[in-house]
């Protein structure tokens, strides 16, 4: 799989199916699930012991001498109960352990997936589809292990001691529980079945319902100013509706249990049959009494399996969708043994055309070199494709055709760390994190001390208003930075940049939401660190614009114009209408 980011690597995980996945998790941990197949069968064989010993007793007693051996057996059965409680301790702690440990893993690898995707993929998934199978198709995958499996274990094991004890008794009684085993699993086959397909569109409508609420939460300020509150809860119970009767048709599954009717016609043709061998003298009334014993433990199995194969069905849908996630290739690698080194910040475009969808087509034939040191400013109309061009330097998004080159090498030839390490991007839209404000100025440099992370505030000119806070730079700002004003957000993160230091500093309109007196501050801290490294400025304001080394002036996609800033005066006339509209 391709990846623009792997943290580890999970050899011992095999992701080719579902049931290889889980399987593949289960062996990681043998230890745990030794435990809780010996303690299972500890389990089921104490129980099974009970009847025996009563239907002794009753044999004795008939025989007028046991009263006292009715005592030893009292003893007996206590002393093996209290065994089988610590082997049932030991069974469920393990259990609960081993599906800890494999949801703990498989979140793991999940994670590591996501941040390993492109922003293609991200692009066109749903936050709240994928917070849903982080969240609750990994936990599904929990419940499969514990309850799930431990009941499917123990149970089994339910169904195998009769199958081993009842020859003991009299090997004709073999038949009932033969016969009762081998119906109990084509049951049980056409039940998992039957669950699998509905389980998976209970996790499906459960990813649409979570995406929809994550979405209108998202853009509640939206909903809110549109007044539309009542047409989202229509569409959210709509969806709501949707997987309650998801649910509802997996209780329809789950009421027509054939496993019940099976058990009771398996005591009915277990009581008849013991009855036959007893008036044939085969038999006697204490062997009845452990037969029935040993037919009554298909109880547990039975009771248990409706509530356990549902869980393992869930389980499995939730591991399939899991997978659709993991093993979705990326249009991007992580290029480890790509070229790696120090930036010195020429970039040039060699017939770039792209686009985010397939004939959709944002950039066209684009071609200009930057060289080392230079600052550039990059102009045009809303949607002309300038942010675009920024996104193809560091690989957020590979071109469809042509060339992006760093200091002569393609930039799919880099490898992927190094390249993104050294180039910082100013967003237009700031993203700050729900952490303090010294965590989200040192994002991507974690050893920075905090002198050096006060001083790249004070270059950007966020020092004093940090300051005016209660707690500082220990201050927690909320998620996007909604707590603070849109020009403290932006001197954030120009902070941030500055912090980083990078070889190549983009900055997407990053003054758009500062005063003009703040900005003015702002641009010498901009001119200060654009000194000696290659900057590119996308931009509207006419004094960045003005004393760029060098202008690139795009329209839909295309650069109908560069130069420095008093060539294109002179020669462009578009350039003239655009710089008139500055003046403006």
């Amino acid at each position: 799989m391709s990846a623009e980011f792997v943290a580890k690597e999970f050899p011992n995980t095999n992701f080719s199916s579902p049931r290889k996945y889980i399987w593949s998790h289960i062996r990681c941990q043998p230890l745990f699930a030794f435990v809780m197949i010996i303690g299972s069968f500890g389990n089921a064989a104490m129980a099974s012991v009970v009847p025996i010993f009563a239907g002794r007793a009753i044999d004795r007693v008939q025989d007028g001498d046991g009263v006292a051996f009715a005592g030893y057996i009292a003893l007996a059965i206590v002393g093996t109960q209290i065994f089988r409680s610590g082997v049932q301790y030991m069974r469920n702690a393990s259990s609960e352990i081993f599906a800890q440990r494999i949801e703990r893993d498989i979140r793991d690898e999940l994670y590591v997936s996501l941040l390993g995707k492109s922003m293609t993929f991200h692009d066109f998934q749903p936050v709240g589809e994928i917070m849903a199978r982080v969240t609750n198709d990994v936990r599904e995958v929990n419940f499969m292990m514990n309850p799930g499996f431990n009941l499917i274990i123990g149970s089994g094991m339910f169904v195998l001691l009769p199958l081993l004890v009842a020859p003991t008794i009299h090997p004709a009684l073999a038949l009932t529980p033969l016969l009762f085993t081998l119906a109990y699993i084509v049951v049980q086959y056409r039940y998992i079945l039957a669950l699998h397909v509905v389980a998976q569109e209970v996790r499906k409508s459960f990813g649409d319902m979570n995406a929809r609420l994550a979405e209108t939460l998202e853009g509640i300020e939206v909903v809110k100013g549109s007044a539309t509150e009542d047409y989202e809860v229509s569409q959210f119970n709509s969806l709501v509706d949707t997987v309650r009767n998801w649910f509802v048709r997996q209780g329809d599954i789950e009421a027509r249990y054939l496993a019940i009717l099976l058990l009771g016609l398996t005591l009915a043709g277990g009581f008849l049959h013991s009855i036959y061998l007893y008036d044939a003298g085969e038999i006697a009334i204490g062997d009845i009494v452990a037969f029935m014993g040993q037919i009554a433990l298909y109880g547990f199995p039975v009771f248990t399996s409706i509530f356990s194969f549902s869980r393992v069905a869930s389980g499995l849908a939730g591991a399939e969708r899991i997978l659709g996630i993991i093993n979705t290739e990326t249009d991007l690698d992580q290029n480890t043994m790509g070229h790696s080194g120090t930036i010195m910040g020429n970039i040039r475009f060699e017939n770039v055309d792209f686009s985010y969808v397939d004939r959709q087509q944002v950039l066209f034939n684009v071609s200009f070199e930057i060289e080392g040191g230079q600052t550039v400013a990059i102009v045009g109309q809303t949607g002309s494709g300038k942010t675009t061009l920024t996104k193809l330097i560091n690989r957020t998004y590979d071109t469809d055709s042509g060339k992006v080159l760093v200091d002569g090498i393609n930039v799919r030839d880099w490898q992927l760390q190094s390249l993104r390490s050294q180039i910082s991007i100013i967003e237009q839209e700031i993203f700050l994190f729900s952490r303090t404000i010294a965590e989200n100025i040192a994002f991507g440099r974690s050893d920075a001390s905090q002198e050096e992370i006060e001083l790249a505030a004070r270059r950007a000119q966020a020092h004093n208003f940090i300051l005016s806070f209660s707690e500082g730079y220990d201050t927690v700002i909320g998620q996007r930075g909604v707590t603070l004003s849109g020009g403290q957000r932006q001197r954030i993160a120009i902070a941030r940049a500055f912090l980083s230091d990078p070889e190549i500093l983009i900055l997407d309109d990053s003054t758009s939401a500062i005063d003009s007196a703040t900005e003015d501050q702002i641009q010498k801290a901009i001119w200060e660190v654009a000194e000696g490294r290659t900057t590119i400025l996308i931009t509207h304001r006419l004094s960045q614009v003005r004393w760029a080394d060098k202008i690139l002036l795009i329209k839909k996609g295309r650069i109908i114009a560069q130069g420095t800033h008093d060539d294109l005066l002179k020669h462009s006339d578009a350039y003239r209408k655009i710089f008139a509209r500055f003046e403006d």
